[in-house]
């Protein structure tokens, strides 16, 4: 489909699904890359440092308002944009969605599925880095409550990209994900 209105790719997954790793490769096409783990790093600091682990949600909801601004800005400049987040729930998918739809673009929603043995494994790796994309441990248990959390996208117009052991990595090419753009059915 050709189009002229901006594309905003949203990557869904659990922690270690390769949300980060896939948003940096769209980067490298041409897209604004948003994180909402880079957010918080640059406006609140390092997580049990700068701000109390218990204040985590408090911070996510901010950064969430401030990943919203800026993805209006991208939108209203005409930028293609990747959305590096988690969209753990419906209603956080949705919620994007429809701005996305109020701002004249179209979205594609790309869930990054992973067998939990995979996720482990990567997550393994990452504990070794702190950084915005590493700001804390994801331990079994962890991952665990966020695997109970999780809402799998079912019905959305999403794209699944199913990853196993023993390959690492597989991603929708950015063809694919221009030839998949929804519209908002606000739009």
């Amino acid at each position: 489909m050709s189009s002229s209105r901006p594309l905003v790719v949203m990557l869904c997954g659990l922690p270690g699904a390769g949300k980060t790793t896939y948003a940096q490769a769209l980067q490298s096409d041409g897209y604004v890359r948003l994180s909402i783990d880079e957010e918080i790093w640059a406006s609140f600091g390092r997580f049990g440092i700068d701000y109390p682990a218990e204040d985590y949600a408090a911070v996510s909801a901010e950064a969430d308002v401030r990943l919203r601004a800026a993805l209006r800005a991208n939108l209203a400049a005409g930028r293609d944009t990747v959305v590096d987040y988690g969209f753990l729930s419906r209603e956080i998918r949705d919620g994007y969605k429809a701005l996305i739809g109020a701002a004249g673009a179209d979205w594609a929603l790309v869930y990054l599925k992973a067998d939990f043995g995979l996720l482990r494994k990567r997550l393994e790796r990452r504990k070794k880095r702190f950084d915005a994309n590493a700001a804390f441990e994801i331990g079994s248990e962890l991952l665990a409550g966020y695997g109970q959390r999780f809402e799998p996208p079912a019905g959305e117009g999403e794209i699944v990209a199913e990853q196993h052991l023993p390959r690492d990595v597989s991603f929708p090419k950015p063809e694919l994900l221009r030839r998949a753009r929804c519209q908002s059915r606000d739009s």
